[in-house]
């Protein structure tokens, strides 16, 4: 067997439904090849992205404790990696695929998780840029933002898991549609502009989907335990009866689940029990929670920072302040192809790319009097 065979043979496993190597797009011609397969080379890009490296101090939930042990960004995004390739490999699915789409699908999220997308996404539509979901900036940030606003060049493939990864929306089957990358492209545009239902283009993208779910529905409750937000008693027996107590055994009982439903098959299927128990146990968590995450003034004065440091950012481009920081540390690093974006649309770009100790040094620095 040669070396080029070697790397390939995984290909000779899969199942009829699974994405080749040999089915891999990309948006431009220039690929590089090497010795590695396109989706491989995929979670290197991702890996050795600047936006990857932030992972490890963006929030997941909790913001600003003090306990260790609460997950991060960075234990998210393996976390639903190692989910999805659990299942992918009991299904023959194609794992490069699923591993690159799994790691890269949190890149665009902001700091201080879903509350600080939820402020950008107000600041971004009052000043006419649309819509803003992280999803769509993680694509974007692939795309547009790394290398220098060059791009990675990354496959069509994972780049369209990874729009359509949003494991905020349960669904007890997961059937992939098939899409042109043109059609993958449209899809992107129109999300700025409307609400458009994503559906992954491969069987891979279905299971990081449900595998985004998988990985936190369980551990956000661990977190809370650990925080004193909630007692397990608390949950309703009839979802700790059909998914278990703990988030190793929820974890379990739902991959086993999909496994069992979705073997030799083109889709991805859950059990109604469980997909049932799933979607109580997402409206305990919401109810018990997220919704407690954040006090009102926490959401305030998160509110009063990101608009703050928006307006001075943006300012500083409208007037050619060359001393701030965006310059210095951002725009000075860009391409001249990148900054042909609204001052707008650079100052978001920076933002949601921030850490949160980082945006709160930013703040810190330009908006504190």
């Amino acid at each position: 067997m040669t070396i080029e065979e070697n790397m390939k043979k995984h290909n000779l496993n899969l199942s009829q439904y699974a994405t080749k190597d040999e089915d891999v797009e990309f948006l431009s011609d220039k690929n590089n090849l090497d010795i590695r397969t396109p989706f491989f080379r995929d979670i290197d890009r991702i890996l050795y992205s600047l936006s990857y490296t932030r992972y490890m101090d963006k929030t997941q939930v909790f913001s600003f404790n003090e306990n260790d042990h609460i997950c991060k960004r960075m234990i998210h995004v393996q976390f639903v990696s190692k989910i999805a390739r659990t299942i992918g490999r009991a299904l023959g699915l194609n794992e490069d695929l699923i591993e690159a789409a799994a790691l890269g699908h949190d890149l665009g999220h902001v700091p201080f998780g879903h509350l600080g997308e939820h402020i950008l996404n107000d600041i971004s539509l009052r000043h006419n840029e649309g819509y803003f979901n992280h999803n769509i900036q993680s694509v974007r940030t692939l795309m547009f933002i790394e290398n220098k606003g060059l791009g990675k060049n990354i496959s069509v493939q994972v780049l369209d898991a990874i729009m359509c990864h949003n494991g905020e929306l349960a669904m007890d089957k997961y059937e992939p549609r098939k899409k042109t990358k043109e059609e993958f492209l449209e899809e992107y545009y129109d999300s700025y502009h409307k609400d458009v239902k994503l559906i992954p283009m491969t069987l891979e993208g279905c299971v990081v989907r449900i595998s985004d779910l998988i990985a936190y529905i369980g551990r956000d409750i661990e977190d809370a335990l650990r925080l004193g937000i909630i007692k397990i008693e608390d949950i309703p027996s009839h979802i700790t009866s059909a998914l278990g107590k703990s988030n190793s055994e929820i974890v379990n009982t739902i991959i086993l689940d999909i496994i069992n439903n979705s073997f030799n098959k083109n889709y991805i299927k859950i059990s109604d029990n469980i997909y049932k128990a799933i979607v109580d146990l997402k409206d305990f968590n919401y109810k018990n929670i997220y919704a407690k995450a954040n006090s009102s003034d926490d959401i305030k004065r998160y509110e009063k920072m990101f608009n703050e440091l928006f307006d001075k950012f943006l300012i500083d481009l409208e007037i050619g302040n060359h001393s701030s920081t965006i310059y210095k540390n951002y725009i000075n690093y860009m391409d001249e192809e990148y900054k042909k974006n609204t001052d707008a649309r650079i100052v978001i770009d920076y933002i949601a790319g921030m850490t949160d100790d980082y945006f709160v040094r930013e703040y810190n620095n330009n908006c504190k009097k």
